[in-house]
């Protein structure tokens, strides 16, 4: 019997460990078994995926190559559109400086500079620009409070500021560094803006505190009698806190407060209460330059019908469309290439603005994702209300066509930016 008990005693301390089963003690379930299969050494687990092990609050970077179909995009805007300033400014650029190659020599190189800084900001980890964002923002809101000081003025509007070596609009720059600010601040308090269930909290961190970010950037544009400067910066302030997830209730009364500001500085404002009243009766004003310029501006996009009367040949920049090299290029673009090359134009900011919010839907965090929302965002509104103003839906507000319109440093600074959104792609992930 002993022999026994030792035999059954050996036999199971060679078991292994995973396999030993007790007896269950009088009043408790005996333990389930653990069925897994073991583990060989020789043969490690497979891998997991990536997208397996994604979890709220991670940060999965997978570093390769730009997107590519944005950067196919970019190229052929910044072509197409180097291409038209040159045929739509070489009779008024003549005419001017005694030169047909003086804007678009000047084109020429301030996008081989822009095209520089996007290849720069392109391989510039996003998280570094993210470090230097209250910085940058700083430094914007310095320049705008210098404006009304030191500024240029053109018309009522001072907008310019020299330096002697570069003179540029604070307003342009101020456009990138209102997307990085609000873009950090939701990403730092994501978790009270979406907290729904307290409404005073998710209200006063998505809506109240921001909007006072972007209140105060308007009302120093304002002062530059920029109003479409001020009009395109809140709106790019709340496309990207709808994207930050705030209640969207909010919208609708923020909406109607801005509509309310904006009928009551027409009425006070005499150059807004002016170009309203132009609008709506340009046949009392057929002397003034706005009226002139909407009116040839609309000669211009009917004279080219379906085919356009050809690359080159437009008459009406011959000193018709004054200054058509700018707000009004997409006129002699309709001229020129008819309802087809406008699709064209159409078709090609179409597609960025798809790649850009295919590019966000990937990017590895909030911050990232925001960004390039807002950026795209920019490019889209001002891209719709040129059009419209082109088009008379909209007054004349002054408003350039991105990648098209003539102006040196804003397309520099338009090409630094899709640096970032290109960088912030090659970070991007897709759950597969």
């Amino acid at each position: 019997m002993d022999k026994k008990r030792q035999s059954d005693r050996r036999a199971v301390s060679t078991r292994p460990a995973q396999t030993r089963s007790t007896a269950p003690v009088r009043g408790t379930k005996a333990p389930v078994p653990d069925v897994r299969p073991e583990k060989s050494p020789a043969q490690p687990a497979k891998k997991r995926k990536t997208s397996d092990f994604i979890k709220s609050g991670d940060i999965i970077r997978v570093k390769g190559a730009v997107d590519r179909p944005m950067l196919i995009i970019i190229i052929l805007l910044v072509c197409f559109g180097s291409v038209m300033v040159f045929s739509s400014s070489f009779a008024y650029s003549y005419q001017k400086y005694g030169d047909s190659y003086y804007f678009i020599k000047r084109q020429i190189i301030f996008g081989a500079i822009g095209l520089a800084a996007m290849t720069i900001a392109m391989f510039i980890d996003y998280r570094i620009i993210r470090r230097f964002t209250i910085p940058f923002f700083g430094v914007c809101m310095v320049l705008l409070i210098l404006v009304p000081i030191i500024g240029l003025s053109q018309g009522a509007a001072v907008r310019w500021i020299d330096f002697g070596f570069i003179r540029f609009q604070p307003s342009e720059l101020m456009k990138l560094g209102i997307v990085l600010m609000l873009a950090l601040y939701i990403s730092t308090y994501q978790d009270k803006i979406t907290n729904y269930d307290n409404l005073k909290v998710a209200s006063l961190y998505g809506f109240v505190y921001p909007m006072g970010i972007i209140g105060s950037v308007c009302a120093l544009i304002m002062a530059e009698n920029h109003f479409s400067g001020t009009i395109i910066m809140f709106l790019i302030g709340m496309v990207v806190l709808f994207a930050g997830g705030a209640i969207k209730r909010w919208f609708f009364i923020g909406g109607g407060a801005a509509a309310a500001v904006i009928l009551i500085a027409i009425q006070f404002v005499d150059y807004a209460k002016e170009r309203l009243d132009i609008w709506l009766h340009p046949e009392n004003y057929s002397s003034i330059d706005e009226a002139w310029q909407t009116t040839q501006g609309l000669i211009a996009v009917g004279s080219g019908g379906l085919f356009g009367v050809g690359l080159g040949y437009s008459r009406q920049k011959h000193m018709f469309v004054s200054q058509p090299q700018n707000d009004f290029i997409f006129a002699i673009i309709c001229e020129e290439l008819g309802f087809f090359g406008a699709l064209l134009v159409i078709a090609l900011f179409t597609f960025f603005i798809w790649r850009g919010f295919v590019i966000a839907l990937r990017a590895p965090d909030t911050f990232s994702s925001l960004v390039v929302i807002g950026i795209v965002s920019k490019v889209a509104l001002q891209a719709m209300l040129n059009i419209a103003v082109v088009t008379n839906v909209i007054p004349n507000t002054g408003i350039a066509l991105p990648f098209f319109s003539y102006g040196g440093t804003a397309l520099t600074i338009l090409l630094a930016e899709m640096g970032i959104v290109l960088s912030i792609s090659r970070y991007s992930y897709q759950k597969k």
